[in-house]
């Protein structure tokens, strides 16, 4: 075993998952030098999340490679998202929910970018090319963090090379594990997880049938709910080359799935007598789990490293990618010296909430799968049979709109209880799990809206700070607003569009909006000691 000498290094960050790469992609935008590690190599057929939403797309627009994302689809941008219910692949219809998730194209005023049905392998293989054209941001695969130790100043880790028989030391000043549900670094800062595991054990099977889309009547769709009493599951295409994802859902205990015995299930949940070919089967539990700490000093968790929940809504890599830009722009203004320890502090204090309420939509989801929605003569070829599809299929309808029509949850969190956010004494529209009613009370998301060129709003704000100005405030004040964030050392970028329209929206003559698109401060006048204002929303006041 050899040694290699210590590297010198801003940030650490272990596991190059979506999580992780949000992060080092975050940091890299704004020149801050990190080591992003990876044991793996991230390539397999798993079909892990297949949901990138409205805001995971509007953070890759971004960092301008929505479009790269977009050319990666691998059913094509406009291929059908729809969910459909049904008995069996070739069974009965009982519902469908059309534009599932929000992936269809087109400008909505809502939000900047539509979703997109793709496979998070192929989400991160975009995410992974565009980090290696950071300068400031090294990624290296076969490695695995081995210790950790926090001294005064930073962080010392110590880092197997997997490939060879070597280990090297990396000298930072934060280090972040977004490694996982087998976090080592929380195990390393001694954060659990507490909550409920087990609630169900299920199965994903990945295979290769050509022809199958043809084989069935129920027309293309992201995802069918086979609903029977055989093998209630989950089944839809997945990537080129024909191939499919199988979930079935609820398994017994001990009952596993091989890749001989998973093509006869298959047929059996479908009806369908195709030949296929397995590529993949793993067994998966769902579990509400979260951290009961997110960081220890200079050491943070991100995405599952801190918080576990049911699949069922598609939030699970979205939230990952949003607590890497959460952390990644405070980090940056603590390292540039523009933020402060608060600052540092309000990622929990932002996160937590976001992770508890939208773990609870998941959770609920997951009530709600084929055992709960089959009921005894669903597949009867009678009267009665179509009579009860229709009242299961109504009842289906209303219970799953919480699952795929969920704009309210993916655009309408905020974080209006956070440190580093300046309340203006407003209150936020109720929360609503379909009904996004875009507000700019301080914490929430900045509302969007396109401009008159066609461009998004969003496409204007800067890399750190924003001031959005209403259309007739005095160039004078502007100017002020400048000059007051430059004697800060806060960078800042002075914007105001001409669209009127704006001022209404926002309620307001002047928007300080933060890195991360979120309202810190609104007013109708530009504050008299502005240099109170930024101590507060950098954290540097406390």
């Amino acid at each position: 075993m050899t040694h290699t000498p210590t590297l010198q290094t801003k940030v650490l960050i272990v596991g190059a998952g979506p999580a992780g790469l949000a992060l080092a992609i975050e940091l890299g935008h704004r020149a801050i030098p990190c080591l992003l590690i990876e044991r793996n190599d991230r390539v397999g057929y798993a079909p892990r999340a297949k949901t990138t939403n409205v805001r995971t797309r509007e953070h890759l627009r971004r960092w301008g490679i929505a479009d790269q994302l977009r050319a990666a689809s691998p059913l094509g941008i406009d291929y059908p998202s729809n969910v459909v219910f049904c008995t069996r692949l070739n069974g009965h219809p009982l519902t469908r929910i059309e534009n599932a998730m929000y992936c269809a194209p087109g400008h909505n005023p809502l939000y900047s970018e539509h979703a997109q049905w793709i496979p998070q392998y192929a989400v991160e293989e975009v995410m992974r090319a565009h980090v290696q054209t950071l300068p400031s941001v090294e990624l290296r695969f076969n490695a695995e963090l081995a210790s950790l130790e926090q001294t005064g100043t930073g962080v010392l880790a110590q880092v197997k090379d997997l490939a060879g028989d070597n280990h090297f030391s990396v000298a930072c000043d934060y280090l972040v594990g977004a490694d996982g549900a087998r976090s080592a670094v929380r195990t390393a800062i001694g954060a659990t997880m507490s909550g409920s595991y087990g609630l169900s054990r299920n199965y994903n099977v990945v295979f290769r049938a050509p022809g199958l889309a043809q084989a069935h009547p129920h027309g293309p769709a992201i995802m069918y709910w086979q609903i029977n009493g055989d093998v209630p599951s989950l089944i839809g295409p997945m990537d080129r080359g024909d191939t499919w994802f199988f979930m079935p859902t609820q398994m017994g205990e001990g009952h596993k799935i091989t890749a001989e015995e998973a093509p006869a299930l298959i047929r059996q949940a479908t009806g369908i007598d195709i030949p296929l070919e397995v590529l993949s089967t793993d067994e998966w539990v769902a579990s509400r789990l979260i951290a009961d700490k997110y960081s220890k000093k200079r050491v943070f968790l991100v995405g599952d490293a801190c918080h576990l929940h049911p699949p069922f809504g598609g939030y699970g890599m979205n939230m990952g990618i949003a607590d890497g830009v959460d952390l990644g722009w405070k980090l940056t203004a603590v390292l540039q010296g523009w933020g402060g320890q608060t600052l540092l502090d309000s990622y929990e204090q932002e996160r937590r909430p976001v992770h508890e309420f939208v773990m609870d939509e998941a959770v609920a989801n997951h009530a709600m799968l084929g055992k709960q929605l089959w009921q005894e003569g669903l597949e009867d070829a009678t009267e009665a049979g179509e009579r009860l599809r229709t009242e299961v299929g109504a009842r289906i309808h209303v219970a799953k709109l919480r699952e795929f029509n969920t704009l309210g949850v993916v655009l309408g969190y905020r974080y209006d209880q956070s440190p580093v956010v300046v309340s203006d004494g407003t209150q936020p529209p109720a929360r609503d799990f379909i009904n996004y009613l875009p507000s700019a009370c301080p914490g929430s998301l900045a509302p969007h809206a396109w401009l008159h060129d066609g461009s998004s709003l969003y496409d204007h704000f800067g890399k750190c700070f924003t001031l959005l100005a209403a259309y007739d405030a005095e160039p004078q004040v502007l100017a002020q607003a400048q000059a007051s964030a430059d004697s800060a050392g806060i960078p800042l970028k002075v914007i105001q569009p001409q669209e009127h329209v704006l001022k209404d929206l926002y309620q307001a003559s002047f928007t300080l909006i933060r890195p991360d698109q979120h309202v810190a401060w609104r007013g109708h006048t530009w504050p008299d000691q502005p240099q109170q204002v930024w101590a507060h929303i950098c954290g540097l006041d406390h």
